[in-house]
Parts: structure tokens; sequence; C-alpha cells
């Protein structure tokens, strides 16, 4: 062995000590087992390709909106406004882009828009609202959780109040197509999740802004002593989960070629739920991408797993809710001690 060799080993092992003791690692280990676990219970059906391909699908959307919301709770704060912010995008897109044939009375009933405009005031709507919520909590001193709950109630009712609580469901074909379409069998939307993951990925480690929502939500009082603009990032996060939250919605009408408020589901849930599976701390400044993107992954396994063993769906908010409370549970202890 050469004496190259001998100083190589020491430090692979030490480069694999850290890597298998680290948050991410233990997450992927969990995902792995729960899918291994879920073949034997399920004979091999939760593994086959039909299923993984729901999986993925699933899991996209909720996926974004999740990132959305791990930029809140970075800062800090949370954002429980999500899946009314994504039903009242999907809903406002469905009517605009498909006009009279919607069969919709209203304002909206005889406008009419080409399907990129629709899609782009939807996302800036979310976006909007965000900043609304960002306002509220910056300039009025309101609690996120209020300000955030409050705002989930008006949207679902703004959804419900301009589409008369009717389905939409006569969507352009290019946005079906694009919903339900795939590449090299990977489902598209799916893909538009890898992107939004890579994106938050540089923004929050390779620019200052991302270094400043960490040190936001660990220490608010010391960043703004240090010069961050603790308001400014903290509207920016409520922004950028807005948009998210809207991109979801968007993304669930053109996967189910149908607009209503009741698509979206728990979406707000689902994303707190994925972003604490993830190892994010609810009291800010701690938290890792790639874990929310495993928790998300965990979360959309355990959500078909039970799907396919037919538990019903007061089983299942039972399960979520306990996956829940042990992962803060768990934050806690791990806080206590650190």
């Amino acid at each position: 062995m050469s004496d190259l060799e001998k100083l190589r080993r020491p430090e692979a092992r030490k480069l694999g000590r850290r890597v298998s003791s680290s948050e991410d690692f233990i997450l992927l280990m969990v995902l792995v087992g729960i899918m291994a676990g879920l073949a034997v219970l399920t004979k091999g059906v939760s593994v086959s390709r039909a299923n993984i391909t729901s999986i993925l699908l699933r899991s996209s959307t909720t996926g974004i909106a999740a990132i959305g919301q791990f930029f809140v709770v970075l800062s800090a704060g949370i954002d429980l406004s999500v899946g009314g912010v994504g039903a009242l995008c999907m809903v406002l897109g469905g009517l605009l882009i498909t006009g009279p044939e919607a069969g919709v009375p209203g304002l909206l009933a005889d406008l009419t828009l080409p399907l990129a405009t629709g899609i782009v005031i939807s996302l800036l709507l979310g976006a909007g609202v965000g900043a609304a919520n960002g306002s509220l909590v910056t300039r009025v001193r309101m609690p996120p959780l209020i300000v955030t709950l409050a705002m989930w109630i008006i949207a679902r009712g703004g959804a419900t109040a301009i589409s008369h609580g009717a389905r939409v469901n006569i969507m352009p074909h290019a946005l079906v197509a694009f919903g339900q379409g795939n590449i090299a069998g990977v489902p598209l939307p799916f893909v538009v999740f890898i992107v939004v993951a890579v994106l938050a990925y540089l923004v929050l480690y390779h620019t200052a802004f991302g270094k400043s929502v960490y040190s936001t939500g660990g220490n608010p009082a010391t960043s703004w002593l240090s010069g961050v603009k603790v308001d400014k990032i903290t509207l920016l996060v409520y922004i950028i989960s807005g948009f998210l939250a809207g991109l979801a919605g968007v993304l669930i009408m053109a996967r189910s070629n149908v607009a209503a408020a009741i698509s979206v589901g728990s979406l707000e849930l689902d994303t707190v739920a994925a972003v604490v599976i993830g190892g994010t701390s609810l009291l800010g400044g701690r938290g890792s991408l790639i874990g929310v993107v495993l928790g998300v992954m965990i979360l959309g396994v355990v959500s078909n797993g039970m799907n396919v063993m037919a538990l019903g769906p007061a089983a299942q908010e039972i399960v979520r809710g306990v996956i829940i409370f042990v992962a803060v549970a768990i934050d806690q202890i791990r806080r206590r001690n650190a």
C-alpha cells in the first residue's frame, strides 16, 4: 500500500462517518426502510411503476409548496394560508383560461385569456397574497399563525365565491398535456419540483439573501444589529411562499384537469408536515432543503401506502398527525440536548 493510500483511508473513513451521521442520510435511510416495509405489506404493489409514478405526482405539488413553507419556517414564521392560496390561484386561473366554456356566471364569465397570461396572473396573485401576509406580519406586527390562518379562510372563501362552488373542468389541452406528461417516464410536475428545489438550493446556500433567511430565523435581533433588513427578508419569504403555493395550485389543476377549491386537499398541513419531518425547526434558523425534499417523499410514500392498503381517511389523518407530533418532539429534544 502506498503512502498516499494510507493517508486517504482515514480521510475516507471520516467522510463516511460524517455522511452516515448526518440527518439527511438518516432521513434517506428512513425513506428506504418505509418503502421496503410497504413493499412487503402490499406484496410489491407499492413499488410498482404505476404506483411510483403516482407518488412522484402527488409529491411534486406538495413539494413545491413545501419549499415555500421552508423559507417561511426558516425565518421563524409559518404559513397556513398555502392551501387557500393554491385553491384561489387554481380557480382564478381556470376561469381566466376557459372563459364562457367554464359555464360559471359572474364577472369572469365572458373573459378568456391566453393560457400563459392566465397562468402568470394566477402566480402573481399568489405572490400578492404572500405579500399581504408578510406586510401584516412586519408592519402591523400580527402573529404569523393568526395572519396566515385568517388568509387561508379568506382565500378559500374567495375561491368558492368566484367559482360559485362549481368545478371548472374544461381545461386547455396544452395545460393538461403538461400536467399529465412525462420525460423519460418522470412526470413533468415532478421535473418542475426538482427545478424549483435546485433554484431554492442555489438561493439559500449561495446568496446573501439565503444566509440572511437563516440568520433572521436564528436570532432576528442580532441579525438586525448586523445590518440584515429583517422585515424585508420576512416579507420576501412570504412572497416566495405565496408564489410557490400558486404554482402548486396551477400544477394540481393541470394534473387533474379540474379547478375546484377542494382539489388542493390539506396542502397547508402537508407542507408543514414535510418541513418538520425534514428536520426543520419550527423555531426557525435551522433546517436543510435536502431534508425537506426527503420529508416530502416520506410523506408521499406513507400517504400512498395507506391508500394502497385501503386505510380510511380518518386513519390517514391520525397517522399524519402522529408523524407531525413525533417529528416536533424529536426537534424539541434535540434542541434541549444541543
